[in-house]
């Protein structure tokens, strides 16, 4: 069995009966490190994240699933890390955001909407010799290429 996928099944497992808890990224890199990132609706704390990497250690090494050492790395992403899925976008709505377009442009604006299809942001749009106005803009996913949340410090 794949390491991704087992290490998926047994944090499936641990969150089980935590809905607000959800799976953003598993990836083992080439370097040992396996890195499970998981959030929450409202954040997640450290005690879930070590929960989770006791959980996943203990079952990797009793069932001897790497067969190399490995580092095991289990956090939330970090606010800079862009945004994975869909329920990281619904948990984003509201907030700044700048997204990379297959088109290469960067957009930035409120991210406002999400369905199945894409994202729908308000961005300012300034016209020479005009006061800026705000529009709206729907991105289908298969246009964007990274969405990150922007930081404010106002």
């Amino acid at each position: 069995m794949q390491v991704e996928a087992r290490v998926r099944e047994l944090v499936e497992e641990k969150i089980a009966d935590r809905e607000d808890l959800f799976i953003v990224r598993i990836k083992m890199h080439n370097n040992g490190v396996l890195e499970i990132l998981v959030d929450g609706d409202q954040g997640i704390a450290i005690a879930d994240c070590v929960q989770i990497s006791r959980h996943v250690g203990f079952h990797l090494e009793e069932e001897n699933v790497i067969d190399r050492a490995y580092r095991l790395e289990v956090s939330s992403p970090g606010i800079d890390t862009p945004l994975l899925s869909h329920r990281q976008y619904y948990k984003n709505i509201g907030r700044e955001v700048r997204v990379k377009t297959t088109e290469t442009d960067k957009r930035e604006g409120k991210l406002i909407a999400l369905t199945e299809q894409g994202i729908t942001i308000e961005e300012k749009v300034k016209e020479k010799g005009k006061k800026a106005t705000l529009q709206t803009a729907e991105i289908p996913f298969e246009h964007i290429v990274e969405t990150k949340v922007l930081i404010s410090f106002k």
